[in-house]
């Protein structure tokens, strides 16, 4: 019996420790799993004194110690002897002399503070925007955002034309905002006046940044979430990411640095998928050539940003908050969010977005080409410029790069070979006039 490598369920220890305890506390947590005691961390069996009587002991001190029952057996290979420990994930928490652990990708980690109180949530059946907020009725929430919910609800078709005419409450209890006689967390944010009063950084705050330390000017964007989304796009469009000015003609073209589609997907991601137990509100960092959002927030168990990159199931981090947004048609489809990112941000010859963690948090960041961009992507400053043209125009001929950068015949083919050859640009056309050089998907 062989196991090639160590992966999510699957653990070895080359003798038995008592921290190993934690470790059977972390698979119950999470998604089960099995742990060789015997074996090397290349997953070759050493062997393990003392096996038959850790086969006798080990049940009965899971039992004691943390109340579940495991698995235990006796394998042998190339005539050493090790223990299989066979650990079935549990529906309710299992604690560990007061501990709870939990098995995440190839780690354990003892769960603390928030994350401690999502994942007693999470066993509970319940989500942290679906938690019952005691002393709030409808009564408190705030006419606008009905408003604007019935307004966009109306538009989206998502929500029974008879349900945006009943009250209030009938409107809440429709969306699934109501546990028994309390409103959940998620009816709070979204449709209280003052959502900050329960729930601390539920709000945006958004800066234009000269370079990472010099902040310009800032606003705040408070009240009702679904008002948030509104004003944030609104201050984004004419404060922030001004449209550039051209003209074609006689006609004034106005081209905003960023899709606004892309944006608005970005911050509704940032709104939807934010923990707000956290209690730091979203970030935007505005720059003169890139724009970034910041949420307090992680990824499902189990996925990582390679999993945005494609189509992929919605798994929202508050499915609440997410479900009142797309009923409103804030969110168009499920699960496309990032892909719909990608997409406009081509469409407008722009670099594709990255996502990533920083800070304990997640990023989408957005950035125009530059010559500074192709140069921190280890393109040098001679060449960049033509990097620079093919991607703000869709693409660039030997012609125009003489145009452009005043150099000789040769010296833009030699450019342009160059950048072929590095994989930056990839050659259509036939040889020659007509030529055309356009920038690689990579």
């Amino acid at each position: 019996m062989s196991t090639t490598r160590e992966q999510q369920n699957i653990e070895w220890k080359e003798s038995w420790r008592e921290e190993y305890f934690k470790w059977i506390c972390g698979f119950a947590n999470a998604q089960g799993g099995r742990i060789f005691i015997g074996k090397n961390d290349d997953g070759q069996v050493v062997g393990l004194p003392g096996i038959r009587k850790l086969l006798d002991d080990l049940p009965n001190q899971v039992r004691d110690l943390m109340g579940i029952l495991v698995e235990v057996n006796r394998h042998e290979e190339g005539g050493l002897e090790f223990l299989e420990i066979v650990v079935e994930p549990y529906p309710y928490p299992i604690s560990y002399r007061g501990q709870y652990h939990f098995r995440s990708g190839s780690t354990k980690q003892e769960l603390r503070g928030p994350a401690l109180s999502a994942f007693l949530l999470q066993k509970q059946g319940k989500r942290w925007d679906g938690v019952p907020v005691p002393g709030v009725t409808a009564a408190d929430l705030s006419a606008e955002a009905f408003d604007l919910f019935r307004q966009r609800a109306a538009k989206s078709g998502r929500v029974d034309e008879q349900v945006l005419h009943d009250g209030n409450e009938a409107l809440l209890d429709n969306l699934n905002l109501i546990d028994g006689e309390y409103l959940k967390r998620a009816a709070v944010l979204l449709f209280h006046p003052t959502p900050e009063r329960f729930i601390t950084g539920a709000y945006v705050k958004i800066g234009f940044f000269a370079t990472d330390d010099d902040l310009r000017y800032q606003d705040e964007v408070h009240g009702p979430l679904l008002v948030q989304v509104e004003r944030t796009l609104d201050l984004l469009q004419t404060k922030y990411a001004r449209a550039q000015v051209r003209y074609e003609g006689a006609g004034r073209v106005e081209e905003p640095p960023f899709p606004a589609a892309a944006l608005r997907e970005a911050l509704l991601n940032a709104l939807a998928h934010k923990d707000y137990s956290g209690g730091t509100p979203v970030q935007i960092s505005v720059y003169q050539d890139r724009l970034q959002f910041w949420n307090e927030g992680h990824l499902p168990d189990s996925w990582t940003v390679e999993n945005l990159l494609r189509k992929h199931p919605s798994k929202p981090f508050n499915p609440d908050v997410a479900n009142t947004l797309f009923r409103a048609g804030y969110i168009e489809s499920w699960g496309r969010g990032t892909i719909k990112m990608l997409n406009e941000c081509r469409a407008a010859h722009l670099p594709a977005p990255r996502f990533y963690f920083e800070a304990s948090g997640f990023v989408v960041a957005f950035a125009a080409y530059s010559v500074a961009y192709w140069q921190g992507q280890g393109v040098r400053a001679d060449l960049a410029p033509v990097l620079l043209y093919a991607g703000q125009h869709g693409s660039i001929t030997n012609t125009v790069v003489q145009q452009q950068l005043g150099v000789s015949k040769p010296t833009a083919t030699r450019y342009l070979s160059e950048l072929e050859k590095g994989g930056w640009l990839q050659k259509s056309g036939k040889t020659g006039v007509g030529t055309q050089y356009t920038l690689t998907e990579s």
